[in-house]
């Protein structure tokens, strides 16, 4: 199995294979981390740092373009790729890290270089900035990700902006 593949499988709801699963596609220090919980726990982790903060999604697509209708054209364009090379659809948008992934991991090398360096190493890059800053186990499956890539791009600096409170 190409490790995109089955770094892509690290990327669905944990269940109870979930560390050996880490261990077996070479994410000891992610297994590590989360053997110490439960899986409810490490279900709940999940949920809180891919579902409820779009600086941490997992679909791909939302780094790069946001909720611009350039987004709409590269999902359709997922999906065409997606059905040339035989990556079953799922329940997720074709963007989602997991369908890209396992996309990557069947294109042959010049096509699937030209799509990381365009839209997949970008989006990447800022996902492990955003679970770097959040201080998640999981920042590790993303940069094991990155590591794994054709290419990389670089990592941005986030910049949190507080809010100004105004006084009387």
């Amino acid at each position: 199995m190409h490790p995109l593949e089955s770094l892509a499988a690290l990327f669905e709801y944990p269940d109870e294979t979930y560390v050996e699963r880490c261990r077996s596609a070479g994410g000891h220090a992610l297994a590590d981390a989360l053997e110490k919980l439960s899986v409810t726990e490490s279900q709940e982790l999940f949920v809180a740092t891919f579902d409820w903060n779009p600086a941490t999604s997992l679909d791909l697509g939302w780094h790069l373009y946001g909720e611009q209708y350039a987004r709409g054209e590269f999902l359709v364009k997922m999906r065409e790729e997606m059905r040339r090379y035989g990556v079953a659809e799922t329940s997720e948008l074709p963007d989602h890290i997991t369908n890209v992934l396992r996309l990557v991991a069947r294109m042959d090398p010049e096509a699937a270089l030209k799509l990381v360096r365009e839209h997949v190493a970008p989006a990447v890059a800022k996902l492990v900035a955003a679970l770097d800053q959040k201080k998640t186990p999981f920042a590790l499956l993303a940069r094991a990700v990155r590591n794994t890539l054709p290419a990389k791009a670089p990592i941005p600096e986030l910049k949190v902006e507080l809010p100004v409170l105004v006084g009387d």
